[in-house]
């Protein structure tokens, strides 16, 4: 069985623009990176890509197809999308202005590390454009003739694009100087998070079904 080369460049190529177009992904990549250093950065790319793995998983065995065309299941989804926006925003707006990350102890960091990817995770579960997106991508772009596990090494690649792409966003934006003017900033770094966050809700909150 030859790997369709040209159907993976094609596929990864338009899922390439799609990663760095910035969004509830990028904000909190970026929140993590100012707010928490580059490891919490790091542990919510993780999260992130992970939970692309899962888009991608219920996609492959056509759950996406249910939920893109159940109104009940894909309103549901939507609105806690909206919430959990709506709630990071709050805790945006909320936050004193982001300092220098003090040093944790083993178990704090543990923790830290769970609660970082936590929240990549679940920024990117709960956004239900990230299921038509999946499902318009495979639909256009992939045979249906196209084995299973070639779909499966398609999924992982683009799980993996996504970490490698979050990864260097949470390198840059962790560099010394870059960090310092986001410190200068204070309280509006909070308010500019959390105004995006709020944005984002509403443009969640406005997605129709296709």
């Amino acid at each position: 069985m030859d790997f369709p080369w040209l159907e993976f460049a094609g596929l990864m190529l338009a899922f390439g623009i799609n990663a760095v177009i910035p969004g509830a992904d990028f904000a909190m990549v970026l929140r993590q990176s100012v707010a928490h250093g580059r490891r919490a950065a790091l542990f919510t790319s993780a999260g992130v890509a992970v939970s692309l793995l899962v888009h991608g998983t219920y996609t492959l065995l056509g759950v996406g197809v249910i939920v893109a065309q159940s109104l009940l299941l894909f309103n549901v989804l939507k609105w806690l999308g909206v919430a959990y926006l709506v709630w990071l925003a709050i805790a945006a707006l909320r936050s004193p202005p982001p300092q220098p990350p003090a040093d944790l102890d083993e178990v704090g960091t543990r923790r830290g590390d769970m609660a970082a990817f936590g929240l990549g995770f679940l920024t990117n579960l709960l956004n239900p454009k990230a299921v038509l997106f999946f499902l318009a991508l495979f639909t256009s772009l992939v045979s249906v003739h196209t084995d299973g596990q070639i779909k499966l090494i398609y999924v992982l690649s683009m799980a993996l694009m996504l970490f490698a792409w979050f990864a260097l966003v949470s390198v840059f934006f962790t560099t010394p100087s870059v960090k310092q003017g986001f410190f200068r900033a204070g309280r509006w770094f909070n308010r500019i998070t959390g105004i995006t966050f709020l944005a984002l809700a509403v443009r969640v909150a406005l997605a129709q079904q296709r």
